[in-house]
């Protein structure tokens, strides 16, 4: 008897890891919670079969024997340490590594932000990209009795082309049984530029899913394999050749589920299971989300509450600040950054500037532009058409024409783009809204007034004949004439522009234009 309610003891605990996944590890606040319902099971076992222990309970009232008593003791104890060490691993006591989580440097937006190129701007948000997949979906009548799609939809940079890309997954538990030698079928991917949606089939199906069951689940695959670490996000990505994989995040806690941060990832084929476990350092240049928007937003409102004490964070609240609400995404340099506003604690009324973070590395840069919130530029553009009740994306944030701008899609009810709105990202009140039947492109000429460049870039070695400077908008431009006439704001290169003479010889790339505009130059 008391060899089989250790087993069954044992059993109970197995299954309860089987379902609950915890990483074995003490700054794991899941393993806490498994350590803990493990001990109330034990007991209960116990318990039953002890009828001394049950006669204890019912005639004589008491809770637990001398024993119990001293585990229960145990338990406390060990739950007051965590209490104790988070405490002195709060931002009560260190709210300068709370700071320091996000290392922020300032920068210029004209010189880390291209012009934009309209030919690569991902028009496409989450939700018209999903929809666009579900009627690729629905075409493919020998998988959609099957499959369903997953609401993944990563966005990925993948071979110079900004895409989102989200698997199959098994449609029902019965599908599952019935496919699960093959495997999933295949992903989708979505052109974000041109909304071109694709099935890609696999010749051997992926296996390892969130939709399998047993030892084949994605879950349950990674914690056996890495039963120590501790895992964060989990995204769908696929490499330069197009091959599937599952990136997920390795994370590490201050104290007991405190002050996150990202160790790492582990990349898991989905096809054969294989999987290998990398530190941020050495993770492939080909994955786009190591960090989480969601932590990468944590750690900078702490950077903004946090970088004058805790205390001023709770009342002088002097330099506090924090991001605003909402986030979206921009594709440079074979990289994905997060975009979102910063804004003072003590006033709603505007950004003072925004963050660009790359989601590869975590570099991140603060640009001290003041300007319009997202969501009042959001207002704002739907109030261009309030007849019409559209509703708007949240800003995608570009470089036009050197200056920071809102651009956003309206939708009508039926999640259809029916308009493109440019706002003024200093002055929300002005706003352009073009048909989108008519392009993106009129849209940028119908907001500049005729004036646009195009995406493609041209190098080539120019003589000055005549350099003339203006200012517009509080930008400098510098107009040379050589065999054309070419622009070129004064951001584009400080060191070079305000000492070029007639016959100085220079390198310039430029993008065509009415006015040639130059985006790169050196001597």
């Amino acid at each position: 008897m008391k060899y089989l309610k250790i087993i069954i003891a044992i059993v109970l605990i197995l299954l309860l890891y089987y379902f609950m996944l915890p990483a074995i590890n003490l700054s794991d606040p899941s393993f806490w919670t498994f350590a803990f319902i493990s001990f109330v099971l034990f007991n209960i076992v116990n318990i039953i079969f002890s009828s001394t222990e049950i006669l204890k309970v019912v005639i004589n009232n008491k809770k637990v024997n001398k024993k119990s008593y001293l585990l229960f003791s145990v338990i406390f104890i060990v739950f007051g340490l965590i209490i104790i060490i988070n405490v002195a691993n709060s931002p009560l006591f260190m709210a300068k590594s709370y700071y320091n989580r996000i290392s922020v440097n300032n920068s210029d937006f004209t010189t880390d932000v291209a012009p934009v190129d309209f030919s690569k701007l991902p028009l496409l948000d989450k939700d018209s990209s999903m929809k666009l997949g579900d009627k690729v979906m629905g075409q493919m009548t020998d998988l959609v009795s099957q499959f369903e799609v997953s609401n993944q939809y990563t966005q990925i940079n993948y071979n110079d082309e900004i895409i989102r890309v989200t698997p199959l997954e098994y449609a029902s538990i019965i599908k599952y049984f019935t496919n699960r030698n093959k495997g999933v079928a295949g992903y989708i991917t979505v052109d974000s530029v041109n909304g071109e949606a694709e099935l890609v089939r696999l010749d051997n199906g992926m296996k390892y899913m969130p939709s399998s069951l047993f030892f084949e689940n994605l879950y349950r695959k990674l914690r056996i394999s890495y039963p120590f670490t501790i895992f964060g996000d989990i995204n769908f990505e696929i490499d330069d050749d197009g091959n599937p994989y599952w990136i997920a995040q390795t994370l590490k806690y201050s104290g007991v589920g405190l002050k996150k941060e990202v160790t790492g990832v582990v990349i898991l084929n989905p096809i054969d299971g294989s999987s290998q476990k990398y530190k941020v350092e050495e993770i492939p240049t080909w994955v786009d989300h190591v960090y989480s928007a969601n932590l990468i937003i944590e750690q900078l409102d702490d950077w903004g509450l946090y970088k004058n004490g805790f205390l001023n964070s709770v009342f002088g609240q002097k330099e506090v600040v924090k991001t605003t609400e909402g986030y979206n995404y921009l594709a440079m340099n074979d990289d994905i950054y997060l975009y979102t506003g910063i804004t003072s604690v003590s006033s709603d009324g505007s950004n003072i500037g925004f963050i660009l973070t790359n989601m590869r590395t975590k570099e991140t840069k603060f640009y001290d532009v003041a300007g319009a919130k997202e969501y009042a530029a959001m207002a704002s553009s739907e109030g261009q058409v309030q007849q019409m009740k559209y509703t708007s994306t949240f800003p995608l944030l570009i470089n036009l024409e050197n200056k920071p701008t809102y651009l956003m899609s309206l939708k009508d009810n039926a999640g259809l783009v029916k308009m493109y709105a440019f706002v003024d990202y200093v002055d929300y009140q002005k706003v352009v809204v073009t048909e989108s039947s008519e392009g993106i492109i009129k849209a940028a000429q119908n907001y500049l007034g005729g004036n646009i460049t195009t995406g493609e870039e041209i190098s080539k070695e120019i003589t000055i004949n005549s350099i003339k400077t203006a200012v517009l908008d509080g930008t400098t431009y510098y107009y040379i004439k050589a065999d054309d006439t070419y622009r070129a704001s004064l951001k584009v290169n400080q060191n070079i522009l305000p000492f070029l003479s007639v016959d100085d010889k220079i390198k310039i790339t430029y993008k065509e234009s009415d006015i040639k505009e130059i985006i790169k130059i050196e001597k």
